[in-house]
């Protein structure tokens, strides 16, 4: 169970949210119009929500794709109008970057989440059927499985049951949220199918962390920048290729894309929901409190996000996975208050 501390929003002078260039700023110098930056999968929910407050008459706020981590490095940089009021996320805020914020003010920042997703794996409709194991993905995709230079050029050379194809995939850059779930959720519990991986852990986290995350650059992991369309693009002109990116692109394009089973689990709505599925995530959006009475429409945009997440909501038809009633009721709960997160459970 989270915990959380009241919310005190200190006054912002006129001098803090001055303009630091760029247009859309009030004669007063704040902005008038919501920023939010961040992820790729939440992108085209939060844009969803934006459009939405724009009907409800405000100001439409403007969603930028930037992966999760560069969207952090944006949004922890600093407090006032030339710095986002929201990031969007595709796993949780990182303690490192909790320090990175306040290390220049941005101490108060409200989280929410928003939803559910599941780091899909999925191939041409017309491909071969494949069927993977987080086993299989790592041996395939890591840079040194299990501590060794890699050598496999096709999917039977790490799994004598796969096809004889080469590897190909297409998938997050470092910076995306997306990237670092594939790390925690999928490559890591194949790095951990070996003992020695396993006890390397506790005697040296950091070497643990780069054997079993680090990502192969020899052109069999093609990095496909912050644009999830374009990797539902290649594979589904490539019969032989895999692709990776959140379930919402992949639900979207049934005519062009079917999932890959993992574990024996194919990523549907009910596996994402259940986080039976090995790739399931939570989503977020995190607020940055001191903007809430400085910047106009911002509270009225996250508000929008509340009535957006649940079952009825607009956000389901786009893809989302909703979460369970629980998390939607504290969350909105969270959103009433705008309570202030507390940094102390993040790692």
């Amino acid at each position: 169970m989270r915990s959380f501390k009241p919310l005190c929003i200190a006054t912002i002078s006129s001098l803090a949210l001055t303009a630091c260039g760029g247009s859309g700023d009030s004669a007063s110098g704040a902005r008038d119009f919501v920023r939010a930056v961040g992820s790729s999968t939440v992108y085209p929910f939060a844009k969803a929500v934006a459009e939405a407050t724009a009907l409800s008459g405000g100001k439409s706020p403007v969603i930028e794709s930037t992966g999760t981590g560069a969207g952090m490095k944006l949004f922890c940089a600093g407090i006032g109008a030339a710095h986002p009021d929201i990031e969007n996320a595709s796993r949780r805020m990182k303690a490192s970057e909790y320090a990175d914020c306040a290390s220049h003010g941005v101490k108060d920042i409200v989280e929410i989440q928003v939803g559910l997703d599941g780091i899909a794996f999925a191939e041409a409709t017309g491909g071969p059927g494949m069927a993977l194991t987080p086993a299989d993905v790592y041996k395939a995709l890591a840079a040194n499985p299990f501590g060794k230079p890699n050598s496999a050029k096709t999917w039977s050379d790490v799994n004598p049951a796969l096809p004889a194809t080469p590897i190909l995939v297409y998938g997050p850059p470092s910076t995306s949220g997306t990237r670092d779930a594939l790390g925690e959720l999928i490559l890591t519990k194949g790095c951990d199918t070996d003992p020695a991986m396993k006890a390397l852990k506790d005697k040296d986290a950091d070497a643990h962390k780069k054997i079993c995350t680090g990502v192969r650059e020899d052109g069999a992991y093609v990095d496909s920048g912050e644009n999830d369309n374009l990797i539902v693009q290649k594979i589904s002109e490539n019969p032989k290729a895999v692709g990776i990116f959140g379930y919402s692109f992949l639900e979207e394009n049934p005519d062009k894309l079917k999932g890959i089973t993992m574990s024996g689990i194919a990523p549907t709505y009910a596996t994402i929901s259940d986080f039976s599925y090995p790739g399931a995530r939570p989503l977020y959006i995190y607020v940055k409190a001191a903007h809430l009475k400085a910047i106009k429409g911002l509270n009225e945009y996250v508000g929008e996000w509340a009535k957006a997440w649940g079952p009825d909501g607009i956000l389901k038809p786009k893809g989302m996975v909703i979460a369970p009633e629980a998390v939607r009721a504290s969350s909105a709960e969270i959103v009433r208050n705008m309570t202030l997160m507390d940094s102390s459970a993040l790692k």
